[in-house]
């Protein structure tokens, strides 16, 4: 059995999928046409549609649009859109046009509506757009984005540590409240730590902190220090979120939210576009402090924020969220494992010798020990193979992928997630913290001025420089 803190978001590759499919929410799709099909498959009763129609009409002042229409309004769709045209030369009369109608239709009315429009219309073809999953659009969105996995919860799983005590349950749950209450904005809830639940973060704060000097990279440890120095972090003291949260903001943008529980991995990959680090309040329990089926505060505070609080390290875990906004299950899952091998399970070279950056190694005692032994395999970081390989979550990694640098991973990581299929470019806004769906020239030029103008005062500080 291993003696660790389980990672922040993922579980057992056999059940990932299904626990993605489990956090989709309906709501936003991407505005993009898909083709031309007759196959209009829904997921649930009273599924709608998103379809284009095109067709010709003749003689249209003798009423034949007003015919047309009264179909779409008899099958109860929500036009979006419609525009006309002459149809071409030497294809139609005067009173001839070509119609291009955008709506939204139940799917169980799309073939009747196609048959009915047949009736009157000529040259009738169709286009449906594919839905992508909801995502997040402004940091305000992520109140919806609580989707927690309770594989792990201790009351529902018998071999958790605090099972048996109702004390740790009730505990537990008194924290968790904190969460589920929480809204984006809000002051971060402050817990007044126990006797028992510090002597516990004492045992593995000495512990691990014996191993840092020696195991971890250059960025944790300078982090670590002041992080010591200027945010409570001591062995007979668990910090506050909202300390962290503050010492984050100013270092690197990235800000804390309570979370009651393990959080579906999409969900938790789509709060770190935002730059927004979901972590939990809880610590585990006291029979085994080197020990824990979840994460708990322990993990979250050694292990995470120190990496967080550095810049490189803090825009590659954006950009991997980024990459996950309205992204498949199936690429949710690629994206999941990239993250545990790299966010969970990293290590890197710093001077030749290999260092720990991931924070399940550094919350981790003795797979931080055996990580850095020689013992296990170990390989370069790769996307598109590190994307494809088996993780363990009850025993130590087989293998290992190892980053010549984090400008070099988040280099690899953005040529990756330039290849996942999406019907829709997105831009983070820094001001608003907020994502636009770039569907629109204006948009994109828009954009584009914003990183001109950034340009232009770069060029002016070197100008001076010089």
């Amino acid at each position: 059995m291993k003696t660790e803190v389980a990672p922040q978001c993922l579980l057992e590759k056999r059940s990932l999928i299904e626990d993605i499919r489990e956090g989709r929410e309906p709501g936003n799709s991407a505005p993009e046409l898909a083709g031309h099909s007759l196959s209009f498959n829904s997921e649930q009763e009273g599924g709608r549609d998103l379809v284009t129609f095109i067709f010709t009409l003749r003689k249209v002042k003798n009423c034949a649009l007003s015919r047309a229409i009264n179909i779409f309004e008899a099958c109860e769709a929500q036009i979006h859109h419609v525009e006309s045209r002459e149809v071409r030369k030497g294809k139609g009369g005067a009173d001839d046009l070509d119609f291009f109608i955008r709506c939204e239709v139940l799917s169980s009315r799309v073939i009747t509506l196609i048959n009915s429009l047949k009736k009157v219309a000529e040259d009738v073809s169709i286009s449906k757009e594919e839905k992508a999953p909801w995502f997040p659009q402004k940091i305000q969105d992520l109140d919806r984005c609580h989707h927690l996995i309770t594989k792990f919860e201790p009351d529902l799983d018998q071999d958790h540590p605090g099972y048996q005590d109702l004390g740790y349950r009730e505990r537990r749950s008194q924290i968790a409240s904190l969460a589920l209450n929480y809204k984006q904005g809000e002051p971060l809830p402050k817990v007044e730590y126990t006797t028992e639940e510090i002597a516990t973060w004492k045992e593995v704060y000495i512990k691990l902190s014996t191993l840092y000097p020696s195991h971890a990279c250059k960025q944790f440890l300078d982090a670590f220090h002041i992080l010591e120095k200027d945010c409570g972090y001591q062995e007979d003291n668990i910090p506050q979120l909202q300390d962290v949260s503050s010492f984050l903001k100013e270092r690197t943008g990235f800000h804390l939210r309570p979370i009651a529980g393990l959080l579906s991995p999409r969900d938790f990959l789509s709060s770190l576009a935002f730059r927004v680090f979901q972590c939990t309040q809880y610590i585990r329990h006291s029979s085994s402090p080197m020990h824990s089926p979840e994460p708990d505060c322990c993990h979250e505070l050694l292990g995470h924020i120190p990496m967080l609080a550095d810049k490189q390290f803090a825009q590659f875990s954006q950009e991997l969220g980024l990459a996950s906004l309205g992204a498949s299950d199936e690429d949710i899952e690629k994206l999941s494992t990239l993250y545990w091998f790299t966010i969970e399970f990293g290590l890197c070279k710093q001077n030749g010798v290999l260092k720990a950056y991931g924070a399940g190694l550094l919350s981790s005692y003795g797979e931080l020990m055996y990580s850095l032994s020689g013992e296990p395999q170990y390989k370069a970081f790769d996307p598109d193979v590190t994307a494809m390989q088996t993780y363990q979550d009850q025993t130590f990694q087989p293998v290992y992928f190892v980053s010549e640098s984090f400008e070099d991973a988040k280099s690899k990581l953005r040529n990756y997630a330039s290849k996942i299929k999406k019907t829709f470019s997105l831009h983070y806004d820094p001001l608003t913290c907020s994502v636009e769906i770039l569907d629109k020239p204006h948009k994109v030029k828009k954009a584009l001025n914003q990183v001109a103008d950034e340009l232009k005062n770069l060029c002016f500080a070197l100008d001076k420089l010089a």
